[in-house]
């Protein structure tokens, strides 16, 4: 049992050192910001997390497996959120004469049904 709780302390202390990171690296920002932050991160997590699991092995004794290394992102960001954007609004922008072509054969259809 007092493995789970180590197991659980350790998981919950990954959770908010995660929500830390996102906060204090503005994250959730600007995509410059964001994209700026991922790479920095792509360099300074995985030494931090090899020595935070060498700590805790130190301090609990428990044997952590090293993580495999984190997958290269390779893909700019401001492009692809900037693409998403533009396919929502193409798609809200064609909103209003979709509800008229609906409507309209809409009332088509009742208009056949009441002969």
């Amino acid at each position: 049992s007092g493995a789970r709780v180590r197991a659980f302390l350790l998981k919950g202390s990954v959770a908010g050192g995660a929500t830390y990171l996102v906060y204090d690296q503005d994250l959730l920002g600007s995509s410059d910001k964001s994209e700026a932050a991922l790479r920095k991160a792509e360099e300074v997590v995985p030494p931090a997390v090899h020595q935070f699991s060498q700590y805790v092995s130190r301090q609990t004794g428990l044997q952590i497996p090293q993580l495999p290394a984190p997958p290269k992102i390779n893909f700019p960001i401001r492009e692809s959120w900037n693409s998403g954007i533009i396919k929502v609004m193409s798609a809200l922008s064609a909103v209003p004469s979709k509800a008229q072509e609906y409507s309209r054969e809409g009332w088509e259809y009742v208009k056949e049904r009441i002969k």
